[in-house]
């Protein structure tokens, strides 16, 4: 039976349960009066049900739809302002010994060129990824006991944290990497990591083993319960993700919502973020193999509704996606980006040539950062940097409670702009750096709190002065 509590992957997310629910919405999308009570449960901006989303999903009411999206953007508004926080993935290996039929890292991938970084090629890195500005990371690499042991990853999480170069530092290194052990994940913990990331891919399980025929991967109960041993292990901020285009979209909606759901309902807490990718290009991968590929006003869709029904999680969306896509998704509830992002094995300290090519999937928005930074300006989003709430301790239930009741603006507001005002004394270009500090003149006076703001405004004065890393 459905258990959102339960430990057993094919409890929380059952699949009859799921199934109920998509049939429940398919009958229920012109519902008027159904689909305003959930919208109405919606603007309370405290979640709704997997099978409430389910609904809105499908929602054919032109009025209603309206609304959904205007309920996104004020949810977003509510929990995360108008900041947009900052990152870049960091791949150290594509190693890797499993067969997913999605991605070109899949072991019997002859022609991509296999990579795995030493510690002094990730020096290299992450020197060109301060460079740019960057203070926060997500490091990738391939399933490889071998190659990449998690003692390599402790190793390069180590590395990462001890470079300082000239005023830059990496200030939070979360970690997307297979799943593991608890105590495997109790030394990660130890290590000082920030969120660990998983992406699910699909939630379906007879696809799931599909996709994944053979290496460790393929077990489908040990790779979706990843997530509670994580916890178990002492890590508290964790981010879940599917592949968008593997299966049904509408199926992995209310998946990846129930997972949400039982995190909350065992542990407490949530999911700190939500990635959603979709397929796209990539060595030997052609999306066109996969029938399930959602178009643009389908995608938008689905950041809505999951903004809606976890308002709380911060939500991503990667450089496979452009501009424009990522515009509008970042109005509906987006509240990270990456930016300059490389998906190759060393690809920041020197780009590599299409022959070298080992990159994971190919790259829609491949702007600099200080030109995501200086679009974000314009469009009137704080580029974020901030890593203080992790650096303070503010994770798991401390910081959601802070979260949903309100007061984590009075961090993350000053927090954001006194990063934004260190890139833009250290990496800026002119023209960016006129557009944001006429942005923090604007946005300190949103800060309500005089005091707040009066020590802000003193330490924003600092960091022009060539002091560095104030934090609330």
């Amino acid at each position: 039976m459905y258990d959102p509590k339960s430990s057993k992957a094919t409890d929380f997310i059952h699949d009859g349960e799921i199934r109920e629910s998509l049939e429940f919405a398919q009958k229920n999308k012109a519902n008027k009066e159904l689909i305003d009570s959930i919208l109405k449960k919606a603007g309370e901006m405290k979640g709704i049900s997997h099978r409430e989303a389910a609904v809105l999903l499908e929602c054919e009411l032109e009025e209603e739809n309206r609304e959904i999206e205007r309920l996104a953007r004020e949810i977003k508004r509510r929990f995360y302002g108008n900041r947009i926080v900052m990152f870049a993935p960091l791949y150290l290996s594509n190693y890797c010994v499993n067969g997913c039929t999605y991605c070109p890292y899949h072991h019997c991938n002859e022609h991509i060129r296999r990579k795995k970084l030493s510690q002094e090629e990730i020096r290299r890195e992450v020197i060109a990824l301060q460079d740019m500005g960057h203070k926060r990371l997500a490091i990738e690499a391939g399933e490889d006991p071998v190659n990449n042991p998690l003692e390599y990853i402790l190793e390069s999480i180590e590395t990462i944290y001890g470079i300082k170069h000239k005023n830059g530092a990496i200030r939070r290194v979360n970690v997307n990497i297979a799943a593991t052990t608890v105590e495997n994940y109790r030394r990660l913990h130890d290590a000082g990591i920030g969120t660990y990331i998983l992406f699910q891919e699909t939630y379906n399980k007879e696809s799931y083993e599909t996709l994944h025929p053979t290496g460790p991967k393929h077990d489908y109960a040990y790779h979706t319960e990843a997530m509670d041993r994580a916890m178990d292990g002492g890590i508290d901020d964790v981010g879940l993700g599917v592949l968008f285009g593997l299966n049904m979209y509408r199926y992995e909606l209310v998946g990846i919502i129930m997972h949400a759901e039982h995190l909350e309902a065992k542990y407490g807490v949530g999911p700190h973020t939500i990635s959603v990718p979709r397929i796209c290009p990539a060595d030997d991968i052609d999306p066109g193999n996969f029938s399930n590929a959602i178009s643009d006003e389908i995608f938008q869709k689905i950041v809505a509704v999951i903004r809606i029904a976890v308002p709380y999680t911060g939500m991503i969306v990667s450089t496979r996606e452009s501009k424009e896509t990522r515009r509008k998704a970042l109005d509906l509830g987006i509240s990270q980006i990456s930016g300059g992002s490389r998906t190759s094995v060393g690809g920041y300290a020197e780009e590599e040539t299409e022959e070298e090519n080992s990159a994971q999937f190919d790259v829609s928005d491949r702007r600099t950062l200080d030109e995501v930074v200086n679009w974000l300006l314009s469009l009137g989003y704080i580029p974020s940097f901030c890593t203080a709430c992790y650096r303070e301790g503010r994770t798991g239930d401390r910081f959601m409670k802070l979260l949903k009741s309100g007061q984590i603006v009075n961090c993350c507001q000053p927090n954001a702009l006194m990063t934004l005002k260190e890139y833009l004394e250290d990496y800026a270009s002119e023209d960016t750096k006129k557009k944001g500090e006429e942005l923090i003149q604007r946005e300190l006076e949103v800060i309500t709190n005089p005091a707040v703001r009066k020590k802000a405004a003193e330490y924003i004065e600092s960091i022009h002065e060539g002091i560095r890393d104030f934090r609330f």
